[in-house]
């Protein structure tokens, strides 16, 4: 049977791997238990978290048990890695709330039954009441500080000030490998590439403590040929919550992505064949557009099911290919009439953040009503449409059909 280290390699997950082969030789001969950890700072998952929770989902495939870990205990600190701010802090029942959502969200790729079921834990259990002599004796005489302040978390921190309370940040998520290690047996630590230096000293802690074996792996990041994260809209980020981003959009992000990341994002987003995808994706001329919107429609249908991305599919297929008519293209209904101002009718249906940003959009060309192109900044509705009914078309790629009640 393949190793899940060549499958996760081969599509492009891999960025570091700490005792490559040691660890080659465990995934091969044990189930291995590992664990990622999810920040429960929001309600809902976003793109972001995507490619971890697929390599979680090829590593239950190959028979390994993850744990997912909700930073319930970290939450309350925050985690400095990758910011330039202190994080603020939560509630008990905002982290338990947002917790179960994850786990509604993450039941669509991992299951929670069976030999290997996936496990929901949070380090609230165990950092909450801790005794912080204790820890200090038995935790934090395993660290340099040297070596902790050389890591690249705390050194971009240095000089906008970092608060001694998230510099115990990384023995705090060092203490979870650990705690982890003694409830579940957990072996490998896996992650963004950002919680690099905090997943060695973990993997390190073990070793020192318990003389076994512990080993991390990070993710590569989604980004775009510019080296900038993908998911994010103009509204903010990709989530996977269709209460904050819908379907359509969803799928209508992925059908416009650059065509250079096609091949990538199918490996990395979907369980389809690589061979599949390489024939898929050999043609770099109009070919490539069939592509993509396989793309689409597999991740939309991994997020949201098969028949909100079919839906989605034929609301794209509407907004761009169904002439001035609308076809299936996605709807937006508002209260209102032909007096209204187009910014205003911009805002209510939340296709612009504010009447200000829709004046925006209005005063660079991208706004249209059934093909007319709007231009004062008070324009009305009126102005290009004596129908309750029309196409508001956004740039080149946003098409809705607007229905006036």
């Amino acid at each position: 049977m393949k190793n899940v280290l060549d499958t996760l390699t081969e599509r492009g997950f891999i960025k570091q791997v700490v005792f490559e082969e040691d660890l080659r030789k465990l995934l091969e001969t044990e189930k291995t238990t590992f664990y990622v950890g999810f920040d429960p700072t929001a309600d809902s998952l976003h793109v972001g978290h995507y490619i971890a929770i697929m390599a979680m989902a090829h590593m239950q495939r190959a028979g390994h048990k993850p744990i997912i870990l909700i930073g319930g205990g970290t939450a309350y600190i925050g985690d400095p890695s990758g910011r330039a701010d202190m994080r603020g802090m939560m509630s008990a029942e905002t982290i338990a709330r947002n917790g179960e959502y994850f786990k509604k969200q993450l039941s669509r790729f991992l299951s929670f039954e069976g030999a290997n079921a996936a496990i929901m834990a949070d380090n609230a259990d165990w950092l909450k009441n801790i005794n912080y002599l204790d820890f200090l004796r038995d935790v934090g005489v395993h660290f340099s500080v040297n070596k902790m302040l050389a890591a690249e978390c705390f050194r971009s921190r240095m000089e906008k000030g970092l608060s001694f309370m998230e510099f115990n940040y990384m023995l705090l998520q060092s203490y979870d490998f650990l705690m982890l290690y003694k409830k579940f047996g957990c072996r490998l630590q896996m992650g963004g590439n950002d919680q690099w230096s905090n997943m060695l000293f973990g993997a390190d802690l073990i070793r020192r403590k318990e003389r076994e074996d512990a080993f991390a792996v990070t993710f590569t990041l989604l980004e775009n040929s510019a080296g900038e994260k993908m998911g994010k809209t103009q509204k903010g980020a990709l989530w996977l919550d269709a209460n904050k981003t819908t379907p359509y959009e969803f799928y209508q992000y992925f059908r416009n992505i650059e065509d250079a990341k096609v091949a990538e994002c199918l490996r990395l987003l979907t369980f389809m064949p690589v061979a599949e995808i390489e024939e898929l994706t050999r043609n770099k001329d109009e070919r490539i557009n069939a592509a993509k919107a396989r793309l689409a429609f597999e991740v939309t249908k991994l997020i949201h099911g098969a028949h909100a991305a079919e839906e989605a599919g034929r609301q794209s297929v509407g907004a761009f290919e169904g002439g001035a008519s609308g076809g299936d293209m996605p709807v937006k209904e508002v209260e209102g009439d032909a007096g209204m101002q187009v910014a205003e009718l911009l805002a209510l249906i939340e296709l612009a953040s504010s009447k200000t940003d829709a004046r925006q959009l209005i005063a660079g060309g991208g706004v249209r009503i059934n093909g007319s192109k709007v231009s004062g900044f008070n324009s009305i509705i009126g102005d290009y449409t004596d129908d309750n009914e029309f196409v508001l078309h956004k740039g080149k790629k946003g098409r809705w059909r607007v229905v006036l009640k």
